[in-house]
């Protein structure tokens, strides 16, 4: 399961296809169509996304997901002036794949403490980071 700030869903793409290639079946958020097609809708618009989330179910099936699966791969692209950004819904999806047991891969080390507290907690997890290249997925499946 492909996980990230739904503002990489183009990339997100890309990273399934890389993965494809290399033999894995993957998921991605089940609203990335969305995101896709409509170029001006954004989780920045909180009512509108409220509204969308609530309708489409999206984090309890992205969460589903999220325990389908073996492993997590989480787009933690720069954002926000954040190195290695992590936002709140994948936060709770690598809590959730840790405690199901899964492998967590991190495309990009973890955001500094002082610029993201939650550092600390996610270091404990002990994820496996893929320094910024997806085909050293293979070293840890």
């Amino acid at each position: 399961m492909i996980c990230g700030s739904m503002q990489f869903a183009k990339k997100m793409l890309l990273a399934k296809k890389k993965l494809e290639k290399l033999g894995l079946t993957v998921k991605v958020p089940c609203d990335i169509k969305k995101f896709i097609d409509e170029s001006n809708f954004s989780t920045d618009n909180h009512e509108e996304d409220y509204k969308h989330c609530l309708e489409n179910d999206v984090i309890k099936t992205d969460m589903k997901s999220v325990v389908e699966s073996d492993a997590i791969l989480v787009l933690n692209y720069p954002k926000d002036n954040i190195e290695g950004h992590i936002g709140t819904s994948t936060l709770m999806e690598i809590g959730l794949a840790y405690f199901h047991n899964k492998k967590i891969l991190l495309l990009f080390p973890l955001p500094k403490l002082e610029k993201a507290r939650y550092s600390h907690e996610l270091s404990i997890m002990q994820p496996q980071i893929l320094k910024g290249d997806i085909k050293n997925i293979k070293k840890f499946l």
